[in-house]
């Protein structure tokens, strides 16, 4: 019996080509596209010998049953999974926008950031190997199709890896709730990595002190904390706000 999941978007499908070929069975591409990305992720796929299938967009539709496709998908062997961040990267045509998800362990919260991420058009997830729940079977049912649409990213070494987008010119802002500068105070243009800790201990010391800012979300009411998932779909709006008005 196949193992073979599907996979949505051009970004993801782009990053998994490029890092790693053998995982792409086929790629679906809607017949309909004559733009650059459709050219440019035809021509990789023909480079990188993986079968070509044109069709409509109705079967598009039919395979992504409510997922955003965005014109393609590719037949996927999971058992052959790895894409690195410097790949993703290197396919964007605009400012990066990336997750990062520090010690996030209840695969229900995960899915749900996995969700609001393809919402807002998150290029990347990114969280470390240890201490972080991965992509078990209950992501991939909470997350309705979004972890095979946004590109997840396993890193040994956290801090090392934001280091490594800084060197890229990637902002690093981390959010937290003991800070005084929020939301309404701070401008988020240019290539940002959002930084989140798990409910209750946030995020670790060294994450912390790697960010190059610290935000808060203003709130009004009692509670004192959110879910990380909503967190992160504030952060992700408000971003893609001040985007959208530059």
């Amino acid at each position: 019996m196949s193992t073979n999941r599907l996979m949505f978007g051009f970004h993801a499908i782009t990053s998994r080509v490029r890092q790693n070929p053998a995982s792409v069975k086929e790629i679906f591409l809607d017949s309909s596209r004559r733009d650059p990305r459709a050219r440019d992720l035809a021509l990789l796929a023909e480079n990188s010998g993986i079968k070509l299938i044109s069709c409509d967009s109705s079967r598009l539709a039919g395979m992504a049953q409510g997922v955003r496709h965005q014109g393609v998908a590719a037949s996927i062997d999971p058992t052959r999974s790895h894409i690195d961040v410097e790949d993703v990267l290197d396919t964007l045509a605009e400012p990066a926008l990336l997750l990062v998800l520090d010690g996030i362990q209840d695969p229900h919260n995960l899915g749900a950031c996995l969700r609001v991420s393809d919402a807002f058009g998150v290029h990347a997830v990114i969280a470390p190997k240890d201490r972080a729940v991965g992509l078990t079977a209950t992501v991939f049912k909470v997350a309705s199709g979004a972890a095979d649409a946004v590109p997840y990213i396993s890193v040994t070494n956290l801090a090392r890896t934001l280091r490594g987008l800084k060197q890229r010119g990637i902002s690093i802002v981390g959010a937290t709730a003991d800070v005084d500068s929020d939301l309404n105070t701070v401008e988020l243009d240019g290539p940002i990595a959002w930084v989140l800790g798990a409910e209750g201990k946030g995020m670790r010391r060294l994450t912390r002190e790697t960010c190059d800012r610290l935000v808060s979300i203003p709130m009004l009411g009692s509670v004192e904390s959110l879910n990380v998932s909503v967190s992160a779909g504030i952060c992700l709006f408000e971003t893609r706000r001040q985007r959208s008005k530059g």
